[in-house]
């Protein structure tokens, strides 16, 4: 990477050199965006902290080129097992569905996923990271750009940036100098997290106990990760010591009740934390674009923080490109508020709840609780009421102001306007690739082709559209047959999945956003006009 002189203005400055700072980058480069990453670390944390990983987490990092590094290095879980004491309850399976590039969700290590991510940004020509420059102070100039102080080996100098990505984490020192702060309900059990490397391998499934006899009757929380390494999470309660909880013979003593006298391991990381499910009131503040834990935050259960933050950037970055470019207005920007604060509350909202299950405040809680126990050993319906962590999914945008009004004769099938795309296996000719694969991080059309009459005369009509919408700069058409010619646009659905997830016919047109999100779609193909209108809808025109 070229290096910015200090005296440079970048178009945007990400604060923050975590996963989601860096994928910020990343995805900025994707749209040769000019970006400067600066962090006030001098070197990657190589404590684990965030682990799990979603599958829409996977599919937005696969714009990029990371999903295969991520899934081959990461450990893939489907299989969760929740117990009550010593009883398992009941298990559930993740992945129910096959036919998807990226798994339900992987377990890797946040050191990894920041040196996948870093070695990625050497191969862009937009991106700068600087390590070891800590933000001082961030104020706006009369033409309401950013103006950052920063410092360097006791050296200060400034940065002039037409936006800046605040993805500093949950003290984030950009909220600090502009005095804004986070609101919510702050939670006081602490728990003890334990990364320990054993000797030999563990079932890739993901472990809960209620009240265990292990762990004094309390919540304890087991993930396998790779290097054969486990994260250990224990519920210790509100009044504990800490200095003693951290005691590593005590640690010992904990680890030693869970995984038995049989297994040999090192202590790889300690941690204590509590949590508190909270937001800022707006996130964006002028040019100045809070994400991540900088952001919102919420407790660890349910992988949330890192899987919220990371469809934060997805759902900004478009957004801030499109209006650098001039391709729309700054009305644009103002959607990001509008689209990822009712995302926000929906992990605010299921965080909370699984801690309030976890940890029942009163005899209420406590026996309604028990009762869902006892239900649930003989009555599946019950389960559904069991809250260890309901895991991060991606936010359906359904009422977003940049969606259009759904074509009524879908009757609610396929992927609704506002929803995130659905993957499937297609074919180039003789060879199998994803869909996900194929569609760009651009403004698309995404046609379904079931006769060959629709195949002859749809490319032309597609032509005509991108010719006269700005953005969209891509078409492609998924054939129910296999069609003669070479053409990439043509996929053809050897297993249906396809059709079937889009719940498409033939004629069916859906328009995707860069963030892949549907904007719009149709059952049988639109007029020309009825694209535009909702095209400009899509853009805040």
């Amino acid at each position: 990477m070229e290096k910015l002189s200090f005296g440079q203005k970048p178009k945007v400055l990400v604060v923050g050199a975590g996963p989601i700072g860096l994928a910020a980058a990343l995805e900025f480069s994707n749209f040769e965006i000019q970006t400067l990453v600066v962090d006030e670390l001098s070197e990657i944390n190589r404590a684990s902290k965030a682990i799990c990983w979603s599958q829409r987490s996977l599919e937005i990092l696969n714009r990029v080129g990371l999903a295969e590094q991520f899934i081959k290095k990461g450990s893939t879980w489907k299989k969760g097992r929740v117990f009550k004491a010593e009883e398992e309850i009941y298990n559930f399976n993740l992945q129910v569905e096959a036919g998807f590039k990226a798994p339900a969700f992987i377990n890797l290590q946040q050191y990894y996923v920041e040196q996948f991510l870093i070695d990625k940004l050497k191969e862009f020509e937009y991106p700068v990271l600087r390590r070891g420059h800590k933000v001082v102070d961030i104020s706006l100039t009369k033409d309401n750009r950013a103006l950052v102080q920063i410092e360097h080996d006791q050296d200060m100098y400034k940065v002039i940036a037409d936006y800046v990505v605040a993805a500093d984490g949950v003290r984030s020192t950009i909220r600090k100098a502009l005095e804004l702060e986070m609101q919510g309900n702050y939670f006081d059990e602490q728990f003890l997290i334990v990364d320990v490397k054993v000797n030999r391998s563990f079932p890739l499934e993901r472990k809960f106990w209620f009240q265990p006899k292990f762990h004094d009757g309390q919540s304890a929380l087991l993930h396998v990760q790779p290097d054969n390494i486990l994260r250990i999470d224990l519920q210790l309660g509100p009044n504990m010591d800490p200095e003693l909880e951290l005691d590593e013979e005590r640690v010992r003593a904990r680890v030693n009740k869970i995984l038995g006298s049989d297994v040999d391991y090192k202590l790889e990381w300690i941690s204590l934390y509590s949590f508190s499910c909270k937001r800022m009131q707006r996130f964006r503040h002028g040019p100045i674009f809070f994400v991540g834990d900088a952001a919102h935050a919420v407790s660890p259960f349910g992988a949330r923080g890192g899987n919220g933050g990371i469809q934060d950037i997805d759902n900004l970055v478009w957004k801030v490109s499109s209006v650098i470019k001039g391709k729309a207005s700054r009305a644009l920007l103002d959607t990001y508020d509008e689209e990822r604060i009712p995302a926000a509350d929906e992990n605010l909202l299921n965080s909370a709840r699984s801690t309030g299950f976890m940890t029942p405040k009163t005899q209420a809680s406590v026996d309604f609780r028990e009762a869902v126990f006892e239900l649930s050993k003989t009555m599946p319906f019950a389960r559904d009421f069991i809250n260890s962590g309901r895991l991060s999914q991606p936010y359906k945008y359904i009422g977003s102001s940049l969606v259009s009004e759904d074509d009524i004769s879908f009757c609610s099938d396929g992927i609704l306007p506002g929803q995130s795309i659905l993957d499937a296996p297609i074919f180039i000719g003789r060879n199998q690739t994803w869909l996900i694969d194929q569609i760009a991080n651009a403004f698309s059309l995404v046609a379904f082709v079931d006769e060959e009459k629709t195949a002859l005369s749809i490319p032309e009509y597609l032509d005509e559209v991108c010719g006269q919408l700005d953005l969209v700069e891509q078409y492609l058409v998924v054939t129910s047959k296999r069609l003669n010619g070479t053409s990439k646009k043509f996929l053809y659905d050897a297993t249906g999945l396809a059709f079937e997830r889009w719940a498409a016919y033939d004629g069916t047109i859906y328009l995707v956003r860069p963030d892949h999100h549907i904007a719009a779609r149709w059952k049988e193909t639109p007029t020309i006009l009825e694209l535009k209108q909702a095209y400009r809808k899509s853009i805040s025109l």
